[in-house]
């Protein structure tokens, strides 16, 4: 792996150990060299055995080992990224009241590329005082700290507290790695709403109106904002992706329950992120039971009427002082107007600081991995986003976001 991106994995003395071993194999099999830091109590979990062989390297497991190499310094200074998952409640306290008692305390220490922690412990440790002041102390010092998931933990015990997904967790630590030095988590602190996929207005109990959003672009906005410090809610409609590490997701179907769900969520938001795509209309009535065929072959007829606009309630009923507003503009052009002018118009109906146009068409925008778009601002400004992944696109988004957010009001 000469070359290669430098990784250690630090694993801490929790249950969630086992999944670390995941996270593991999908770190190395994207190329990346990992070394991993194991505590004492984490080798109860999972042997150092199953390290070697999955990372390929030998494992480093306490300061007296290899001491001509230093390792407690030098392991710390050389990586690129330090990732510790599962982090007890145990080792975030000796992380951020800077205890240097066993190897990988003393790599963190040493460190001077971007930390991230992935949380792991049942719900009453995450939301104790001391933990949460442990987190905060650590977020203050430019660590990144993933907010665990909710779900299943040890025994028949349900709650926040869950280790992430590995791939979501190695999704964290490849945008880090891509941001590299600037990979700084500047939206520590900020809560940020994120919207994704497309709303259904249903006809009756089987068939709807919709459209072809698949949420990619909401959620890599989401992970990316995660990666970069902040508190996020992402109000997802019709989606079928996986949760990203450390987001709080409120599912929704309709329009009506995008806005009710994205207005309440905006309330202590310093930023909102419109990227679903709500259906415009809606029929006026929805058929108790599913509408049959006639038997004259007629069509039946279906009556809109038109849904609120959400993003501009947003922008002209923004919720606290400086709040940035951001909306999406899936365009085409046509003989009255190109992408740009469209999407120019809109900006000033919108009213909204940031407007992200995609020209859309087959290939781009929905359903896809990539894309490209125009970021107009309300100041007149005009960033062009090249062809590339959704997650490229989201780190621009959020950057003229940070420029916004830190403007006087």
């Amino acid at each position: 792996m000469a070359g290669s991106r430098r990784v250690v994995l630090g694993v801490s003395g929790g249950i969630a150990a086992y999944k670390a071993a995941d996270l593991l194999r999908r770190l190395t099999e994207s190329g990346l060299s990992v070394r991993v830091v194991p505590t004492a109590s984490a080798l109860k979990f999972v042997g150092e055995p199953t390290w070697a062989a999955l990372s390929g390297q030998p494992v480093a497991t306490e300061v007296w080992s290899a001491v001509h190499e230093v390792p407690h310094v030098r392991l710390g200074q050389e990586a690129d990224v330090v990732v510790v998952a599962p982090a007890t409640a145990d080792l975030l306290a000796r992380a951020a009241h800077g205890l240097a008692d066993d190897l990988l305390t003393n790599t963190l220490l040493t460190a001077r590329c971007p930390v991230v922690f992935a949380p792991a412990m049942h719900t009453e440790m995450w939301e104790h005082p001391a933990t949460r002041e442990n987190v905060a102390t650590l977020r203050r010092r430019g660590a990144i700290v993933i907010e665990p998931a909710v779900g299943r933990l040890t025994g028949a015990d349900s709650g926040k507290g869950r280790l992430p997904d590995p791939a979501e967790i190695s999704a964290v630590v490849h945008r880090v790695l891509r941001r590299g030095a600037e990979a700084t988590p500047d939206l520590a602190g900020r809560h940020v709403v994120v919207s994704a996929g497309g709303t259904r207005e249903y006809l009756d109990p089987v068939r709807f109106l919709g459209n072809r959003s698949s949420g990619r672009q909401g959620y890599a906005l989401a992970r990316t904002a995660a990666a970069r410090g902040a508190r996020v809610t992402l109000v997802a409609a019709n989606t079928v992706l996986d949760a990203p590490a450390g987001v709080d997701v409120v599912r929704v179907g309709t329009t009506a329950e995008l806005r009710t769900a994205v207005r309440a969520a905006a309330a202590d938001a310093d930023a909102v992120v419109m990227a679903a795509a709500p259906a415009d209309f809606r029929p006026a009535g929805l058929a108790e039971h599913k509408i049959k065929k006639a038997d004259d072959g007629s069509a039946p007829t279906v009556v809109l009427v038109q849904n609120p606009d959400i993003l501009a309630e947003l922008a002209a009923e923004r919720s606290r002082a400086g709040q940035v507003v951001v909306g999406f503009a899936a365009e085409t052009g046509d003989a009255a107007a190109s992408v740009l002018d469209h999407g120019r118009a809109k900006l000033a109906r919108k009213r909204c600081d940031l407007l992200v146009v995609n020209e859309v068409g087959e290939g781009r925008a929905f359903e896809t991995a990539d894309n490209a778009a125009v970021i107009l601002g309300s100041d007149g400004t005009a960033t062009e986003v090249p062809f590339g992944p959704k997650d490229d696109l989201a780190d621009v988004i959020w950057d003229l976001v940070v420029k916004r957010l830190a403007l006087p009001h």
